[in-house]
């Protein structure tokens, strides 16, 4: 594949992780706003979860809420509105609540014994206060007109109040500011720009995708992958070629620094594997319903195979070359190659258990041989690799052995992925050798 069709491909990988997120994003937003909100549109907490406020003082005060001014007027006209509902705990008596500027409310309370909350939890509902002392206010808060929002009187006391920019504060008081405030309380919030911002969200994570879709299949089509691709499946083997071929002399302290040498492979591989998941997961459903193996996205998932197994075969799964892989996913040209016959059908029903349940016996052979994904350590084939690196750095030659084994367990593996890939309905051998 030539580096203008590899950049393609990993743009459009880029943008459709971007388009996951955009539509994941979305369906939380429309979840949200449609299955936790009442009937007028607020967010609000199970009437089993009230608040009770009890203080033995004139007031009880909230902390101050800071709502930044920076946001665009659209967004910020309809950014939110807060509902409070008070009741108090003697029904015959009349409450107060109000929000203002803190500022306002300070001036109000200066020298007023009051309880300031200063910190809250939900679960359970507990809240804690500092109490600050002084005497009754000088007159009672409902003959005040610093109250952006207010509500007084008996029985349950709801204030709407539309969150503007500044810094504001909850006051809730008994209407005739006398000492003793009780009461039990309950808050929603709407956000009205929610629903359409989710909408919005939703259609232009949607609308990345398809171009996601359209920018890979445009970056994985035309001639260089259909040639990597084999025209049909042999009659006879297992429907994998498997190259490996060990280039002497091999340096004896080279492997040494191969890790930070294959950094720029390691991340074009990241985004080559979000693009592999995504193109599988458009194989498995085309196979269900069509019984056949995109031809393009086959080609591509061939060459990401082939690429890490290049990749691989430099460094610590084999240690068997010492020239440097290519950026290409095409065939051909290095001493690691692989191939893979295409399929002209595959079965529509086993698509949908080979991958694991059918496979799980090849997973555990695997990962005894590969461990941690087969850089990481913890399997044979790193623990050969790094004895294979050992003999290099000491002796100067690679045992002959120890590489013939190191392959058949590499071939296994790759014969897993293969499988697992849905490119074969050919089910793995368990043996090594070709």
């Amino acid at each position: 594949m030539r580096l203008g069709k590899v950049l393609l491909v990993l743009f459009g990988v880029l943008v459709g992780i971007v388009g996951v997120s955009l539509v994941t994003g979305g369906t939380a937003g429309l979840v949200f706003r449609l299955a936790l909100t009442d009937s007028d549109g607020y967010i609000a907490m199970p009437r089993s979860r009230d608040i009770q406020l009890r203080s033995s003082a004139h007031a009880i005060v909230s902390e101050t809420a800071r709502i930044a001014a920076d946001w665009p007027p659209m967004v910020r006209r309809d950014l939110a509105t807060i509902r409070i509902e008070v009741r108090a705990s003697d029904p015959g008596r009349a409450l107060f609540v109000g929000v203002a500027d803190w500022r306002d409310a300070q001036a109000y309370l200066a020298g007023v014994a009051r309880d300031e909350v200063v910190d809250f939890e939900l679960r359970p509902v507990w809240v804690g206060y500092r109490s600050v002392p002084g005497g009754p206010p000088p007159e009672p808060p409902g003959r005040r007109t610093l109250w952006a929002a207010r509500a007084e009187g008996v029985g349950t006391q709801t204030v709407v109040w539309d969150v503007a920019p500044g810094e504001w504060t909850l006051v809730l008081m008994n209407a005739d500011g006398s000492q003793g405030v009780e009461a039990w309380a309950s808050v929603g919030v709407k956000f009205p720009a929610l629903l359409p911002l989710s909408i919005g969200i939703l259609v232009g994570g949607v609308a990345l995708l398809v171009l996601a879709v359209a920018l890979i299949y445009v970056g994985v089509r035309g001639r260089p992958l259909a040639e990597a691709a084999p025209q049909a499946e042999p009659a006879e083997g297992y429907p994998l070629t498997f190259v490996g071929e060990i280039t002497e002399p091999l340096s004896p302290a080279l492997w040494l620094v191969k890790w930070f040498l294959l950094v720029p492979h390691y991340v074009v591989l990241a985004f080559l594997w979000v693009g592999f998941c995504f193109s599988w997961l458009v194989s498995f459903l085309a196979i269900l319903f069509t019984g056949r193996y995109p031809r393009a996205l086959f080609g591509y998932n061939v060459g990401v195979l082939r690429w890490t197994w290049r990749v691989g075969f430099y460094a610590y799964q084999a240690l068997g070359t010492d020239r440097y892989p290519p950026f290409a996913l095409g065939a051909g040209g290095y001493p690691a190659d692989l191939d893979v016959a295409y399929p002209e059908r595959l079965s529509r029903g086993l698509v949908l258990v080979k991958w694991w349940l059918l496979a799980l016996p090849h997973y555990a052979v695997v990962s005894l041989f590969q461990g941690g994904g087969g850089r990481s350590g913890g399997g044979l084939v790193p623990l050969l690799t790094l004895f294979a690196g050992v003999a290099l750095l000491f002796r100067g030659r690679y045992p002959k052995g120890l590489f013939a084994f190191v392959m058949d367990m590499n071939r296994w593996a790759y014969r897993v992925a293969i499988y697992a890939a849905l490119m074969t309905d050919r089910y793995p051998p368990f043996r090594l050798g070709e």
